[in-house]
């Protein structure tokens, strides 16, 4: 195989595969998309299961520390007009 064919193979390959890759995260999004319209259905707050999935994903110590600067940031607004 000459190397004009190895790298066309190569590209060809890699092109397909991040194809199929990209149509499987479309299936997925779209089962995500199902997912919450299924939980609004039900009268869940789908931004709020938005922040407690993405919350999940931080470990204990980063959560604890978010929410410590939420705390900070909405006493230092207390009083301001909304």
């Amino acid at each position: 195989m000459s190397g004009a064919n190895f790298a066309r193979d190569t590209i060809k390959s890699i092109v397909q595969r991040v194809e199929k890759l990209e149509d499987e995260k479309a299936a997925l999004a779209a089962d995500i998309k199902e997912i919450f319209a299924e939980g609004r259905a039900h009268g869940l707050d789908v931004g709020i299961l938005r922040q407690v999935i993405r919350l999940r994903k931080m470990d204990a110590a980063d959560r604890s520390a978010r929410a410590e600067l939420v705390d900070l940031y909405m006493s230092a607004t207390e009083g301001l007009s909304e």
